[in-house]
């Protein structure tokens, strides 16, 4: 199928139903954008087999779809149905669910020898070999989980999450606040008489070190913390 053009297919009532679409406004409407079916649409015509140039009946239609309006029947398939990617969508696909991956890794797992993540290139490698599929409808994080036995082999990688108390003083209260809500969860958080801010955190282990590196940015250094666990 050329660039210019691609197909979206659904099969329903033991029926196959396709339509040709325009690739980038097709793809935006399957990512929920503000797209309408006509945008979307190189003809109005819905298909059995586009390739072979079968349109369906509207006894087919109406059975299947209980309409034989060609908008709306367009609308289920675009919205039930596969779509089949170009070339480079689907590159740019397996390119963003990779950093997902990556930036999955990196933030919730460590280096079980020296506690500390592993940087994003040295993930990327690892992926690399092991030969990692990456499936570009997938989710991103699922994905992640899954990879992660398999890279342990090549990759000490070890997945937890911190608890971490957290003090500040008065002055800088509101700012560590919206870093920590940033970076990780609040569970708790108690106001000192002083002023003195005091929370419980919990994030993955990966984040920690750039956890602190910020809140030493905002307090200039002027902070505790201590692992609970």
């Amino acid at each position: 199928m050329g660039e210019r053009h691609t197909t979206a297919r659904l099969t329903l009532a033991g029926e196959r139903f396709e339509i040709l679409v325009r690739p980038e406004p097709a793809f935006d409407f399957k990512q929920g954008r503000s797209i309408q079916v006509f945008e979307v649409l190189v003809a109005d015509v819905i298909f059995t087999d586009a390739s072979k140039g079968l349109r369906a009946s509207e006894e087919q239609l109406q059975k299947a779809f209980h309409t034989t309006d060609t908008d709306k029947v367009a609308d289920t398939i675009l919205k039930r149905g596969e779509l089949q990617l170009t070339i480079e969508q689907r590159r740019n696909l397996v390119d963003e669910k990779r950093k997902q991956i990556v930036s999955f890794i990196a933030r919730h797992c460590v280096d079980p020898r020296t506690g500390f993540p592993h940087p994003p290139l040295r993930i990327e490698q690892a992926m690399e070999q092991i030969r990692l599929v990456v499936d570009p409808f997938k989710d991103g994080e699922e994905q992640a989980r899954a990879v992660i036995e398999d890279l342990r082999p090549i990759l000490p990688l070890k997945m937890e999450q911190l608890t971490i108390a957290v003090k500040v003083p008065a002055e800088y209260a509101a700012q560590t606040i919206g870093v920590a809500k940033n970076f990780a969860k609040v569970s708790q958080e108690e106001w000192q008489r002083n002023g003195s801010w005091i929370g419980v955190v919990e994030m993955p282990a990966g984040l920690h070190t750039s956890f602190l590196e910020r809140i030493g940015a905002v307090t200039h250094g002027n902070y505790q913390t201590k692992i609970i666990k």
